[in-house]
């Protein structure tokens, strides 16, 4: 707006622009000279009632010399102040929101994630502060973040526990820890026994849930051969600027020794500092003998040793057990960005 409404008396009414005062047709009545102003070719637009009128509200600009005086030479103009324009009702076709790219602040690395301006302006559009928006195929959460910033009730849906887990990571960047209590997950297992049945219905599910119970991020976003890591979670631990890895392996059925071996190999071709085996089984003598063997990750900056291979059973996650790594500076899906309430009033649409 700034590009056209250049003027500004800061009398309180804002910026304006310059509006034509003449007529676009000829009009011999409204050949006059105004405070010494010649009519232009064609007349005024206005009659003469009108511009005193118009002058006396202070909607009249007059060009001037440098001393000071009236610059006769040039047209008068009317103010048209941005305050006082009604607009354009908006249309079906919304070129003015860009697109995300990767360098965006608000960029999560969902695949179909949408800008949340989008949003706003549907949600604002079509629903009153206290109103229930619907998502039903919700994906990364931007329509119920938004929905939440404008202060809407919203139900989100999606059958993915991947999208689910970056919704509830989304929320709690956004808004805190605090706003945990404000939703409530339904059709996520909250017990072993849940869990036992989502792994035993369908493995690739229980995978993303389980990594979604420790913070990491999964590797593959469909079906396919993951070279031994489902998912990876991303930290620092030094002031180097150098990003450190654990490697996440997901077992939904039985497991047994080779397991470790791989997950150990893997470690290596990736060079990760670290990696953890999730199972839904208790893991057997031999796999806790093999992790224990293998050597540290020493953290010098944090003083502190971890060991390289963990394992954890989804009962201990469930129970409050989290991989010993430095979670201090853990790193998984791209953070939100803090929303600061403002309290601000609903905005017309038009």
């Amino acid at each position: 707006m700034g590009k056209f409404y250049r003027f500004n008396d800061n009398d309180g009414r804002g910026p304006y622009r310059l509006g034509d005062m003449a007529s676009p047709n000829p009009r011999p009545k409204m050949m006059y000279t105004y405070k010494g102003f010649p009519w232009p070719e064609k007349g005024w637009r206005y009659q003469i009632e009108t511009m005193k009128k118009l002058d006396k509200e202070g909607r009249i600009y007059y060009p001037t010399k440098a001393n000071g005086s009236f610059d006769l030479t040039k047209r008068l103009c009317l103010k048209r102040f941005l305050a006082e324009q009604k607009g354009n009702i908006i249309t079906n076709i919304w070129t003015d929101i860009n697109p995300l790219h990767s360098a965006d602040a608000e960029r999560l690395g969902y695949p179909t994630q949408k800008p949340e301006a989008l949003l706003e302006r549907i949600i604002k559009a079509s629903s009153n502060e206290g109103d229930v928006v619907l998502d039903p195929f919700c994906g990364c959460g931007t329509a119920i973040a938004v929905a939440q910033k404008l202060k809407r009730q919203w139900i989100g849906i999606d059958i993915t526990h991947l999208a689910i887990s970056l919704m509830k990571n989304r929320l709690r960047d956004t808004f805190g820890d605090s706003i945990k209590s404000e939703y409530k997950v339904v059709g996520e297992p909250v017990d072993l026994a849940g869990a036992r049945e989502l792994a035993k219905t369908d493995p690739y599910q229980f995978q993303w849930w389980a990594l979604g119970l420790v913070g990491a991020r999964p590797v593959e976003q469909k079906k396919g051969a993951d070279k031994g890591i489902d998912g990876r979670l991303f930290f620092h631990d030094d002031n180097s600027g150098k990003t450190r890895q654990v490697i996440f392996s997901v077992k939904a059925g039985q497991v047994h020794s080779s397991h470790i071996s791989e997950l150990a190999g893997v470690l290596q071709r990736e060079k990760a500092e670290m990696g953890a085996m999730l199972t839904m089984e208790p893991p057997t003598r031999n796999m806790v003998r093999e992790a224990s063997a293998a050597e540290l990750y020493e953290s010098k900056d944090l003083g502190k040793a971890f060991p390289k291979i963990q394992i954890l059973t989804i009962e201990e996650i469930l129970k409050g057990k989290k991989p010993d790594i430095p979670y201090h500076a853990a790193a998984t899906f791209k953070k939100a960005e803090k929303f600061e309430n403002r309290d601000a009033e609903q905005e017309e649409l038009f």
